[in-house]
């Protein structure tokens, strides 16, 4: 199909985003609301990483002209908060070579980016940009439109947290497998060959050889994929568990090595 089909046979309204087709692929939200429907009126929220003012401004431009293309939307309202370098700085002296730079931009529904822009800071979200749309249904919803849109916001800040704590509990995760790793090798070591070919019962204690074994299993590289945070945080305690029992164990092999 040649390029002319292509936009005619979607409907296009001609804009360069629709007509310019890309090998990159399109940008994902972190969460979208519910939608909120009132006397007509339509309130749908989606939040997107941005780190820094530019991208948050082409997250916007990209719903706007290309995500809801074919179906204009009365205001899209949005706030972004970044944390970024200051200008001539390396970020190798701390916290003071970055600022945080915040804003929004109402599209005609006035107050309302201030609102969204409100709902972040409370919620303490940073290096992202929320986006709430409002589809106008004829009938003026008065001081309720600023209700809906906050209830959006505040939808997909929180989701966005969670997605950040998920994160980091990942991280943390991915830390303690290498420092398993390190202590297995430490302890593998300190074994003497003839032990090891003797098997689990020449390790101090059975409890401690199966938890050996078990955390060799452990450390072996894992996606986190499907991960949520009761997981984590349980898969978390389970690694530090794993790497105290190793440390014990090559203690004791430090200990009963003959000086």
């Amino acid at each position: 199909m040649s390029q002319s089909e292509i936009f005619l046979s979607q409907e296009l309204d001609g804009s360069l985003d629709a007509f310019v087709t890309s090998k990159r692929p399109p940008p994902e939200p972190v969460a979208t609301s519910q939608e909120i429907r009132d006397r007509g009126s339509t309130f749908v929220a989606n939040i997107y990483q941005a780190n820094t003012p530019q991208i948050a401004k082409s997250r916007f431009l990209h719903m706007k002209h290309t995500v809801h293309r074919t179906r204009k939307a009365s205001h899209e309202i949005y706030a972004w908060r970044c944390m970024v370098l200051k200008s001539g700085r390396t970020g190798l002296e701390g916290p003071d070579d970055f600022e945080l730079l915040q804003g929004s931009k109402d599209d005609g529904e006035s107050w309302a980016g201030g609102k969204v822009l409100k709902v972040m800071q409370n919620l303490g979200i940073i290096d992202a940009v929320v986006i709430v749309t409002r589809w106008y249904g004829g009938t003026m919803l008065g001081p309720a439109r600023f209700s809906h849109i906050e209830t959006c916001a505040m939808e997909v800040c929180q989701a966005f947290k969670q997605s950040e704590e998920l994160r980091d509990s990942i991280s943390i995760l991915q830390t303690l497998d290498d420092m398993l790793a390190q202590h297995r090798a430490e302890l593998t070591a300190l074994t003497p060959k003839s032990e090891e070919e003797q098997g689990p019962s020449s390790t101090p204690t059975d409890q401690e050889a199966s938890s050996a074994s078990s955390s060799q299993r452990e450390t072996k590289k894992q996606s986190y994929k499907d991960m949520d945070m009761t997981k984590a945080k349980r898969l978390i305690q389970a690694r530090e568990n794993s790497i105290k029992s190793v440390k014990a164990m090559i203690g004791k092999k430090k200990n009963s090595t003959p000086s």
